[in-house]
């Protein structure tokens, strides 16, 4: 985990950070489809389409509530994020983030519970 002086609450702050392309930022984003929650991995330079995965914007507490606890939500992956070798996520700070194998990832989101 690497913490930074600069921030890196937007992709492209983060990208700028660490010397990446945006699209090697992985955006961990909460939506509601129906009653259920769900997290959206997105490349930095991708918008998620909303309308057809059938998703809606969280607000902002439905968001705390959902990742506040130790609970396991959906996760959908945008898969152009297979592009790059590695790819940089978020460390739980404004201004913290790691480096990771693509395909690592992506392996830890399949294997979740």
């Amino acid at each position: 985990m690497r913490e930074l002086a600069d921030s890196t609450r937007t992709a492209a702050d983060a990208a700028a950070a660490v010397g990446c392309e945006v699209g090697q930022i992985v955006k961990s984003l909460v939506f509601r489809r129906g009653e259920e929650i769900v997290m959206c991995l997105c490349a930095g330079d991708r918008q998620v389409d909303t309308k057809a995965l059938g998703l809606e914007r969280a607000d902002a507490e439905t968001v705390r509530e959902a990742t506040g606890f130790a609970i396991n939500l959906p996760t959908l992956v945008d898969s152009s994020l297979r592009r790059f070798e590695t790819v940089w996520c978020a460390g739980g700070t404004p201004n913290a983030v790691f480096e990771v194998s693509t395909g690592r990832l992506l392996d830890a989101v399949a294997g979740s519970p």
